[in-house]
């Protein structure tokens, strides 16, 4: 016999011991019949640790909390058509998974095919009105994957980005090598050209700060943590490149292979203070398998 839902609606269900998702939705304490749970699944009413899962074999470990949503979502057809998902969704911030591939905002040659239109589209649905608007707070290069914010208000766009020092940004790289220091800090003045090709120069330009540790070196390769103190275009994959490590998959600055068929950078971590309320907010993603597996010495599926 099926459960009623409602008794279980935004109640946290705190995990026990290591299980994947549908198994744990059908079984104690919360009893779901397997169509409950997959549909609930298919509605993104299913949060683990705050964030809506659709996939049924999703891991999960002791500790994790498990919510089930008191509304169902609008149908996210088009963001899992697009690969792009909601992370974090409020009055005045949105923070989305951007897949590889997918351009932030758009371009001369692509307006339609972005994270913003995508979005934007979206959330007019979801709030039923025309007059739903994203605003850019920042972006990412159309082949990296991960975190990236919008705002719901040009209010919180301008305090986003007034205090854009404060945020905290992380990236995942696998590159091409083992640095031989296992952690430092990258300093360089960085030039754009007209074709979109950023290289460094002794003067002008604009000062780009990364700083990395190496978190596993597996073979001819290498996992490394950057986190940005500043955030110019392409900033990551130059200085890589310039440390005579550059990302695997990134042949535009010198990488010799592209084992996953694709560039291997993440953005795996936002932190900042939430615009209207000053909360700390934090999200985390993790390295996607294909990436995964690079560093683990497996075939990229």
């Amino acid at each position: 016999m099926s459960i009623n839902i409602k008794m279980i609606m935004d109640h946290q269900f705190r995990v026990a011991s290591r299980c994947e998702l549908l198994p744990y939705l059908i079984g104690p304490p919360l009893g779901l019949s397997r169509k409950q749970a997959k549909d609930l699944l298919r509605f993104r009413a299913v949060t683990v640790k705050g964030k809506a899962i659709v996939r049924h074999d999703t891991e999960l470990a002791p500790g994790d909390v498990v919510t089930i949503a008191a509304r169902k979502q609008v149908s996210g057809a088009a963001l899992e058509r697009h690969g792009l998902a909601i992370v974090h969704l409020d009055d005045a911030v949105v923070v989305v998974e951007k897949p590889a591939g997918l351009l932030s905002m758009g371009s001369e040659r692509e307006k339609e095919k972005t994270a913003y239109r995508i979005l934007n589209t979206h959330l007019k649905a979801l709030m039923k009105t025309p007059a739903q608007q994203v605003f850019i707070v920042h972006r990412l290069d159309r082949e990296t994957s991960g975190l990236m914010m919008f705002a719901r208000t040009e209010s919180a766009q301008a305090a986003l980005q007034r205090n854009w020092k404060g945020v905290i940004k992380r990236y995942l790289a696998v590159v091409e090598g083992v640095p031989a220091d296992a952690q430092g800090t990258l300093k360089d003045r960085l030039v754009e050209s007209k074709s979109l090709i950023v290289r460094r120069v002794e003067e002008g330009g604009e000062l780009a700060i990364t700083h990395y540790r190496v978190l596993r070196a597996k073979g001819d390769r290498s996992l490394l943590e950057c986190t940005l103190e500043t955030g110019r275009r392409n900033q990551i994959r130059v200085q890589l490149a310039a440390l005579g490590h550059p990302v695997v998959g990134d042949r535009k600055y010198g990488a010799k292979t592209d084992p996953a068929g694709r560039l291997a950078l993440h953005a795996c971590e936002l932190k900042f203070r939430h615009p209207v309320s000053g909360a700390p907010m934090e999200f985390h993603s993790a390295l996607p398998s294909r990436l995964k597996a690079l560093i683990e010495g497996r075939a990229p599926r």
